[in-house]
């Protein structure tokens, strides 16, 4: 929850439009301003204050309890022209409230964390457990000096400025270990316990064995990142209980499930009871993964049965492959989601033009494989390639990576072993459409003149078929130096459905520096003047230029003109 909380009329305007876009995670604070940060502060994760910064400084240092418990605290000033992170930048996320303030405001975030400030992945907000000298090996990151990174398991980390030698080490571990000097350990959620127990079973006994089996494993429990049980298990109260003691979920699966699991130790107990031969392997093993503690049962100091069974399984994390559409090249038309997904990524592939559209946004340590034009199967290949090694990947493309780009041999390549996004992007089309006036206002169609992969026969098959249905059209790739014939055989075909006069918009390099665009009809349109960076849309029969635009109705009557 954000505590809001204002003291003037231009302030709660300010608030008030917080609080409208954000109803479900915004409480405003009425009264004596001391009285309501007080209460937000006690109340809330986070605060947003229009306020002066050195009032809320004032107000707020009493209260102060440390960085790990404190919340994050946001200052914007009467002009509503910035957004502070003033406390807990990292640990409260008040860095990441400031910039999401300042959209919402129209403000500019004001960010003083020196990892932030400088586009750097905190350390400690990677959302990993985090031990050892975080600031020793922070500074270093920011001063440039070397920094290793030891991954001793695959996680999809945000990029770092890393190297493979260096003063100061980042380790990646699951490991039971403590850190060297210069050093971080960075503990991905990589383990998964399973648990079977007999009813009524003791939480002492199970989180005894649960942390036994990972100690003597050499394993850390701050990699833990669920137990696992058959359903019939699920309000087993000693399993319940030690999850949440552990802090982590806990996972059930059918019995069916689990009985399709092949395991090393199957028994008749559990198939008997509950309907599968195995519970703790089988539901420690059903995610994948490779088992690093066969199933163990609980030791009772009095020497009764035991009441509990685990298995440990080592479950790397799976590769991230985000297909990103920059959009058709303006930076206002590339996506906030876009935007994030590039900041995310350890990896870029792309076509080295759209690279350098967006180098300025990458952050340091994002590592570029770019390549030139009529790689587009290598790009994915290798995009598929570096997830599939563990890694936070963004593959671009221009426009919508889902139309005539990236996305088509990327997911063709992809297996279901990593994690696939996709990222919408404005597509040429729409931007062009934009510029024109609103030619796409009813059914149309986006064809592709080019013969490079598609034989010759089918784009002309499609071509009439769209003449035929009187549909508006979009050509895509419609003319180079060494494919000349194919716009004119296709504006042929049109013609012979639609009139000469029928309006034509041609735009080159939508949105961008050196956009032009122009309106004309069936019959005047000269294909010599299109190339490669030029899209083509021509009208169907109710399609008309109306005070210099391209308008098709959406299928309503036009009106009559006045006499």
């Amino acid at each position: 929850m954000i505590g809001l909380i204002s003291a003037t009329a231009a302030g709660a305007a300010a608030r008030d439009r917080l609080a409208a876009a954000w109803p479900d995670r915004t409480r405003v604070y009425e009264g004596p301003v001391g009285d309501a940060v007080r209460a937000a502060f006690a109340q809330c994760e986070q605060l947003v204050c229009f306020l002066a910064t050195g009032a809320v400084v004032r107000l707020v240092a009493p209260l102060l309890a440390g960085k790990a418990s404190d919340p994050g605290v946001v200052c914007v000033d009467e002009g509503g022209r910035f957004a502070v992170s003033l406390l807990g930048g990292h640990g409260g996320g008040a860095n990441g409230l400031a910039r999401a303030v300042a959209e919402v405001l129209g403000a500019e975030p004001v960010v003083t964390t020196a990892t932030d400030a400088v586009g750097l992945s905190g350390l400690d907000t990677l959302g990993l457990p985090a031990e050892g000298d975080v600031a020793a090996v922070s500074r270093a990151l920011l001063d440039g000096e070397a920094v290793a990174l030891r991954a001793e398991v695959a996680w999809p980390l945000p990029p770092l400025p890393v190297t493979d030698e260096g003063r100061y080490t980042i380790r990646l571990t699951d490991r039971l270990t403590e850190p060297a000097e210069r050093e971080v350990l960075l503990r991905p959620p990589t383990l998964v316990v399973g648990v079977g127990a007999s009813k009524g079973a003791p939480v002492e006994e199970v989180l005894a064995l649960v942390e036994g089996a990972l100690r003597e494993a050499g394993l850390s429990a701050a990699s833990l990142a669920e137990l696992a049980t058959v359903d019939a298990k699920a309000g087993e109260q000693g399993i319940v209980e030690a999850a949440r003691r552990l802090g982590v979920p806990l996972v059930t699966y059918g019995a069916g499930e689990l009985a399709r699991v092949e395991v090393p130790n199957p028994s008749d107990a559990p198939l008997g009871a509950v309907g599968t031969p195995s519970v703790a392997e089988a539901a420690a093993l059903l995610g994948g993964g490779e088992l690093l503690v066969p199933k163990r049962k609980s030791e009772r100091a009095d020497g009764r049965p035991a009441m509990a069974t685990c298995a440990v399984v080592r479950r790397p994390g799976r590769g991230r492959l985000a297909v990103v559409g920059l959009g058709p090249g303006a930076r206002d038309l590339l996506t906030p989601r876009a935007k994030a997904e590039l900041r995310r990524a350890s990896v870029l592939v792309g076509l080295d033009q759209y690279v350098d559209q967006i180098r300025d946004l990458l952050r340091p340590g994002t590592r570029v494989l770019e390549s030139g034009l009529g790689a587009e199967e290598e790009r994915a290949r290798t995009a598929v390639a570096e997830a599939r090694r563990g890694r936070a990947v963004a593959l671009i493309g221009s426009g919508d990576a889902g139309v005539y780009a990236m996305a088509s041999p990327a997911l063709a390549e992809a297996s279901d072993d990593i994690d696939v996004v996709g990222v919408p992007g404005v597509t040429a089309a729409l931007a062009a459409g934009a510029i024109l006036g609103a030619p796409l206002g009813h059914d149309h169609v986006s064809i592709s003149l080019s013969d490079l992969h598609t034989p010759w026969e089918v784009i002309e098959r499609r071509v009439r078929a769209a003449a035929e249905a009187d549909i508006v059209v979009t050509f895509y790739n419609p003319r180079s130096r060494g494919r000349d014939w194919q716009l004119p055989k296709a504006l042929a075909i049109l013609a012979e459905h639609r009139e000469p006069t029928t309006p034509v918009g041609v735009v080159r390099n939508a949105s961008r520096a050196d956009e032009s665009s122009r309106l004309t009809t069936l019959a005047a349109l000269d294909p010599a003047t299109v190339d490669m960076m030029t899209v083509v849309t021509v009208g169907n029969t109710a399609t008309r230029e109306i005070a210099g635009r391209m308008v098709t109705p959406r299928g309503y009557r036009w009106q009559e003109e006045p006499q």
